[in-house]
């Protein structure tokens, strides 16, 4: 692949468009995006779970990252950290009966920031996710229900089962202070003809914990203050599975060392630049995969109004279903972000699709989602073709399983098809803001 985007540089007629193509391919190298993806994603990182030793760990690398390329703190930081603290909430214990029958720990999973305890149905809706229909789409709907919901989940989704269960065993985080209204659900694996009787005792443990994402500016030169987002989170899901003879490392080479190294090497690119006339901001979010609270956070430290984009970069380690030297863009319609891309790309072989798996609804899964919401054209970049990405969310999420050649390619073409964006010529159209 890099092969194929050489050449396609080498044959651009333009000599300004040439002269940045010469720029990426001698700024942005190859062995320095291995040397810092396999560094996140390395077994010592620990998955870089959130309020663990590897996630302080990767905080720690990235920081040296941003110093060493010279990179300011954010306004207002001291350093590199941009910290915050979260109520952590860990389960402590839970039974859960059905028609007088206990259901099994493996069958059970519950989303809930307290403890609770129902003695009867009453005030619980009872829901069904349902055989032969998409299932992250009903999932979804179920936070749009009740405050208090028996979720019945037919065996027939039993890996997603599984998902599910291993992620609300870790617990959940919420804002310190903050006025939760996320509602309680019990998920159950099984099919109940009719639900007779339910009792659920679930009991939580609550402790206070820093979060930080970590945050580095390179000044804009003659509009300070309108600021260009390039941000990637470098959370992952930590250990899954316990085993003496398996990995137990959610490694998240992919989700998202990709990306974080994405933000980390367009950092040191744009430094040695030095031509910014806007604000550059980059940042490596926490806790992405727990709720997507470090972009929540970010989101408030700054004037929504005065960023002109985001380029949120998640999962590139793979080639996208439309082949080498391509990628693509969530919400792309809903602003005209992609069209600059691409503008910015002519001449070369790299291409930006819209999202095609509109199902999925990625746009609104990401760190980009805040920041979109309020306004700002906060687009996802990313090459993973995840309907059938067996590796996504597991410990096969490993370097192994890149393509780092794709990877390579994907950050060259961002940094080329940003540059009229971050040299102030061009503003991206505004994404109208949701009601609250």
């Amino acid at each position: 692949m890099k092969v194929k985007f050489l050449i396609a540089i080498a044959a651009l007629a333009a000599a300004p468009v040439l002269g940045f193509c010469q720029d990426v391919n001698k700024l942005i190298k190859q062995d320095d995006v291995e040397r810092i993806i396999k560094t996140l994603s390395a077994n010592d990182m620990e998955g870089r779970g959130v309020f663990t030793r590897g996630i302080e760990k990767a905080a720690t690398f990235i920081e040296g990252e941003f110093k060493a390329a010279g990179l300011k703190p954010f306004t207002g930081n001291p350093g590199f950290r941009q910290s915050f603290n979260m109520v952590n909430t860990t389960p402590v214990s839970s039974k859960v009966t059905i028609n007088g029958e206990d259901v099994s720990a493996a069958n059970l999973a519950i989303s809930s920031s307290a403890s609770f305890n129902w003695a009867s149905t009453d005030g619980v809706d009872v829901v069904k996710i349902a055989a032969g229909k998409d299932f992250m789409a009903q999932y979804r709907a179920v936070f749009s229900g009740g405050k208090k919901q028996l979720v019945l989940v037919d065996t027939s989704y039993s890996k997603n089962f599984g998902r599910l269960v291993s992620r609300y065993k870790r617990g959940g985080t919420s804002f310190k202070g903050a006025d939760n209204t996320a509602p309680v659900i019990v998920f159950v694996l099984g099919t109940y003809s009719d639900v007779k009787s339910v009792a659920a005792n679930y009991e939580v443990k609550t402790t206070e914990k820093p979060l930080f994402n970590v945050v580095g500016v390179i000044p804009g030169k003659s509009k300070p203050n309108e600021y260009v987002v390039f941000g990637g989170h470098y959370d992952h899901l930590g250990v899954i599975k316990k085993g003496a003879e398996q990995d137990t490392i959610a490694n998240g080479a992919d989700d998202d060392a990709s990306g974080t190294t994405a933000v980390i090497t367009l950092a040191k690119y744009y430094k040695k630049l030095n031509n910014n006339e806007r604000t550059l901001v980059f940042v490596a979010f926490t806790a992405e995969e727990t709720g997507g609270y470090g972009s929540q956070y970010f989101s408030k430290q700054l004037d929504p109004d005065k960023v002109v984009a985001l380029f949120n970069i998640e999962m590139i380690g793979k080639a996208a279903k439309f082949g080498e030297n391509s990628a693509f863009i969530t919400g792309f319609e809903r602003s005209d972000f992609g069209p600059i891309l691409q503008k910015n790309l002519e001449g070369t072989a790299f291409k930006f699709y819209p999202d095609p798996y509109p199902e999925q609804n990625l746009f609104y899964r990401s760190d980009n989602a805040t920041l979109a919401a309020l306004g700002v054209p906060a687009h996802t970049i990313s090459t993973d073709q995840i309907p059938t990405d067996k590796f996504y969310h597991t410990v096969k999420d490993e370097y192994s399983t890149l393509d780092v050649n794709n990877i390579v390619a994907t950050i060259r073409a961002i940094a080329l098809s940003s540059r009229s964006i971050v040299s102030g010529k061009d503003t991206p159209t505004r994404i109208p803001k949701l009601d609250k």
